[in-house]
């Protein structure tokens, strides 16, 4: 079995988070000539291309490979470090390239993950949140990016582990004077057409598929804006700027002052999460399983059926 050299296997994961061989030899304090011979020698190695030199750049199947090789080296790295630190408290921190990655969708970001992960940041665990589309957010585990994800995929990733974490009921709203302006008696057959709906961004069908829930309706075309931000599209539609859908877990208090009006109040759209991470004996991926299926606890719904 080949060994890979760990600064080249390092380096190539490098590039591809940071997205350029410039910025990737800023974080490892290294030139950028050496980068370049650093992925050149694991290429030689590896006999094979490993990135796509596009914009952005893009690895290939092989890059993949050895990018979540990569990932799991820097997850044993921070499993030593967490025992070192056991030991020996006053021990050094863990070093800038061996953050911990994994991969959340906006809302959860917004309300109930963040507290989550709190006590674990605050112990020095080297932290990075990707953010994606809750129907996407696997995509970065597929990859290897990342170590875990919180999804809506039910079905277990190859050599990954799966736990149901519970539903998170959405809700649409739109402020107080945009509702007794243009939807008074509330979202209806007739008006939803005329109503623009905020997004998260065009993968984003939580708005369509709310709208065809709660109305009825096979087949839904809104107008909609894009807000790539949860709590920018609260502040949107607080603003005046249409609907949107969104967790009633992060209006409720909006929704109890009436500075936000809930256009459907008979319908909600449950939308099933899952912590997704990889299949290893780790005590940082142990850590955090039980902060995040305890923050889900608390916060989401459990009474929903699985999808």
């Amino acid at each position: 079995m080949r060994a890979f050299d760990t600064d080249a296997l390092e380096c190539l994961a490098t590039i591809v988070e940071e997205g350029g061989f410039e910025r990737a030899a800023l974080r490892l304090s290294v030139t950028q000539s050496a980068v370049s011979q650093r992925l050149r020698a694991l290429e030689v190695q590896a006999g094979t291309v490993l990135l796509v030199r596009s914009r952005p750049l893009k690895p290939t199947s092989a890059g993949r490979l050895l990018i979540k090789h990569a990932m799991q080296m820097r997850l044993l790295r921070e499993d030593l470090e967490t025992d070192l630190q056991e030991l020996t408290p006053d021990a050094g921190h863990a070093r800038e390239e061996d953050r911990v990655s994994i991969a959340i969708n906006a809302d959860s970001i917004s309300t109930w993950a963040l507290p989550a992960l709190g006590p674990l940041v605050s112990k020095g665990l080297p932290l990075e949140i990707i953010t994606d589309d809750q129907d996407f957010t696997h995509e970065w585990l597929r990859e290897g990016q990342v170590l875990g994800c919180v999804t809506t995929v039910k079905q277990a990733l190859r050599g990954c582990k799966v736990l149901p974490l519970g539903a998170m009921q959405y809700v649409a709203v739109a402020g107080r004077d945009y509702a007794q302006a243009h939807c008074p008696q509330g979202l209806t057959a007739h008006n939803f057409r005329q109503i623009p709906f905020i997004a998260f961004n065009r993968k984003d069908d939580l708005q369509s598929e709310f709208v065809g829930r709660a109305l009825g309706l096979r087949r839904v075309a809104l107008s909609q804006r894009f807000v790539p931000s949860s709590e920018g599209q609260v502040r949107a539609a607080l603003a005046g700027w249409g609907a949107t859908v969104v967790p009633e877990l992060q209006v409720r208090a909006l929704l109890a002052s009436g500075d936000l009006v809930n256009l459907a109040p008979q319908a909600t759209l449950p939308v099933n999460l899952y912590w997704h991470c990889w299949n290893l004996h780790s005590a940082v991926i142990d850590r955090l399983t039980a902060a995040l299926e305890g923050a889900a606890i608390q916060a989401l719904a459990h009474n929903q059926k699985t999808a």
